[in-house]
């Protein structure tokens, strides 16, 4: 992947197939922000790499914790949902730069962080539900040019 692209996500498979080819990819110092209302497929997604960079058991959505870590996947990762934030200074009050030293971000609702795009290893990802299940408009940040399918 070279630009922005399109991928129709059916079902529950093809969610996984994205999220196996994002941790194959993912590096530390790179943010995956999941864009989308609602229902769209982000916490989904966010399971699916976390599986596929071998965690085994629970995933629980950080909604209410903001944060959970995983220090022990390569690379470690912080799954961070910011839902809740009302602004983004708040992103900085929970320590977000000491929780990313050395580590990937999957960042669910960046918005409310103040977003994340201008970062080069940024991998924006916006999921929509569509006719057909779920669609996933992804735009890849400097860094992640080449990196992705």
């Amino acid at each position: 992947m070279t630009g922005p692209a399109t991928l129709d996500l059916p079902d529950l498979a093809a969610m996984e197939r994205l999220g196996q080819a994002i941790a194959r990819q993912l590096r530390a110092g790179d943010v995956v922000a999941l864009s989308g209302g609602l229902g769209a497929g982000k916490t989904t997604l966010a399971r699916a790499i976390i599986a596929a960079l071998g965690h085994r058991g629970e995933v629980p959505s950080p909604t209410f914790t903001i944060v959970e870590t995983y220090d022990a996947l390569d690379p470690p990762l912080v799954h961070a949902d910011f839902y809740r934030l009302d602004d983004p200074a708040e992103a900085e009050e929970i320590g977000l730069d000491d929780y990313r030293a050395g580590a990937a971000l999957l960042a669910e609702w960046p918005e409310n962080a103040g977003g994340f795009a201008h970062e080069a290893g940024c991998l924006s990802i916006t999921l929509e539900i569509a006719d057909s299940g779920r669609k996933a408009i992804v735009v890849p940040g400097d860094d992640w040019l080449g990196r992705m399918p």
